[in-house]
C-alpha cells in the first residue's frame, strides 16, 4: 500500500513539529507540507493535493473551521482530520458540518492520531473516545438538539471578515488584507451584525470567543 500524504495545518510549530515526529516514525504516513494558518492551509491543499490534512481549530487569518469548508468544496480528494484542544460539542458538531471526517483532542493525540490517520486512510470517520460521546449525545434521536450556530448565517467572505474584525483589526485593515473596498468591507460589517443579532463590536469578540472562531 503507497504512503499516506499528510499536509499538517497549525500555528504553533511545537505541534507541527511534534506531528511530523511522530508521522515521521510511521512507515505508512509521509509529511508533505505545513501550514501555519486557515488561508495557507486552503492554498496548500490546493497545490500539493495531500491525502489527508490535519486542522487546527484557532488559527489566525482564517481559522480552521472555515479552512475545513473550503477545503472540502475545493479538494474533495483530500480528506480533513481536526486537531484541536477544544473538546466542545458546539466545536465538534460544526467540524462535522464543515466536511471533516475525524476529530481528536490534542490531548489524546500520541494514544489516537495514528490511529486516525489510519481509519481516514480507510475512508472511515474517527473520533476520540471523549468527542465520540459529545457527537453522538448531539445527535441521539427524540432529545433536543444543540441549538444550530448563527455562524450558519454567514457567507464565507462573511466568516473571514467576522474573525478579522474579532481579532481586534479596523474595518481599513480588513480590507487591506483582503484587497477589497472599505465600502464593501463596511457592507459585510453591517450584515454580520444583523445576521448573527449583534450590536456592537464587544459583542462581536465574544460571540468569536464562545463559536471558537478566535481564543480570548
Amino acid at each position: 500500500m503507497k504512503r499516506v500524504r499528510v499536509l499538517v495545518a497549525d500555528d504553533h510549530e511545537v505541534v507541527r513539529k511534534g506531528v511530523r515526529a511522530l508521522l515521521e516514525s510511521n512507515p505508512d504516513f509521509e509529511i508533505v507540507g505545513e501550514a501555519v494558518n486557515g488561508m495557507d492551509a486552503v492554498e496548500k491543499t490546493s497545490a500539493l493535493k495531500p491525502d489527508i490534512i490535519i486542522v487546527d481549530v484557532s488559527m489566525g487569518g482564517m481559522n480552521g473551521l472555515e479552512a475545513t469548508r473550503r477545503i472540502v468544496k475545493a479538494s474533495p480528494q483530500t480528506q480533513v482530520l481536526i486537531l484541536t484542544i477544544h473538546d466542545s460539542e458546539t466545536v465538534a458538531l460544526e467540524a462535522l458540518r464543515a466536511g471533516a471526517r475525524g476529530y481528536v483532542l490534542k490531548s489524546d493525540a500520541g494514544r489516537d492520531l495514528l490511529s486516525a490517520l489510519d481509519s481516514l486512510r480507510h475512508n472511515r470517520s474517527f473520533f476520540t473516545p471523549t468527542v465520540s460521546e459529545m457527537v453522538l449525545k448531539g445527535f441521539r434521536p427524540g432529545e433536543a438538539q444543540p441549538e444550530e450556530s448563527r455562524l450558519h448565517r454567514l457567507t464565507p467572505r462573511e466568516r473571514e471578515i467576522l474573525q478579522i474584525l474579532a481579532e481586534g483589526k479596523s474595518n481599513k485593515e480588513a480590507a487591506q488584507q483582503l484587497g477589497i473596498s472599505l465600502k464593501t468591507v463596511d457592507t459585510h460589517r453591517t450584515n454580520i451584525m444583523s445576521k448573527l443579532e449583534l450590536h456592537s463590536v464587544n459583542e462581536l469578540v465574544r460571540y468569536a470567543v464562545r463559536e471558537k472562531i478566535i481564543e480570548p
